[in-house]
């Protein structure tokens, strides 16, 4: 017979019944000698007593207010370094572009000099004149 096959039980169901709760005593913790934060806010701050009779809904919007300004402050934490980090990295931008602008205007500069002008144009034939400028006049009747 398969072993997925319903077959009726001849047992009686057990009916409802309140189970008994067995108290069961709690190990004696060892004490650690120490200094603990945790143990000294449990022994002055009896927080236990404020949660005996349910959660105190007169607290709540004190609580949920500072939970949403820390919130804020964390969020606020994190845009900041984050910020931080931002203006960083263009900083090192700013200092590389601004190594290249002047080594490239001290290279136009030096490009822009007379005498290199005049021995970048020598190939195509142009030379300097020996000759000074002359001003060309002009009648006021010819135009």
């Amino acid at each position: 017979m398969a072993s997925n096959v319903l077959t009726k039980r001849t047992s009686v169901p057990k009916g409802n019944s309140m189970r008994v709760k067995p108290e069961v005593e709690e190990p004696q913790k060892p004490k650690k000698k120490g200094f603990s934060l945790f143990a000294l806010l449990d022994k002055y701050a009896n927080v236990d007593a404020l949660f005996e009779e349910g959660v105190p809904l007169k607290y709540m919007p004190r609580v949920l207010f500072l939970t949403g300004i820390t919130l804020l402050y964390i969020g606020n934490t994190h845009f900041a370094v984050k910020t931080i980090r931002l203006i960083d990295k263009v900083k090192v931008e700013v200092e590389d572009l601004r190594a290249d602008y002047s080594t490239l205007k001290s290279e136009y500069m030096e490009a822009s000099k007379q005498s290199e002008v005049a021995r970048n144009v020598a190939p195509l034939g142009l030379e300097e004149s020996s000759r000074p400028p002359y001003q060309v006049l002009v009648p006021a009747d010819e135009y």
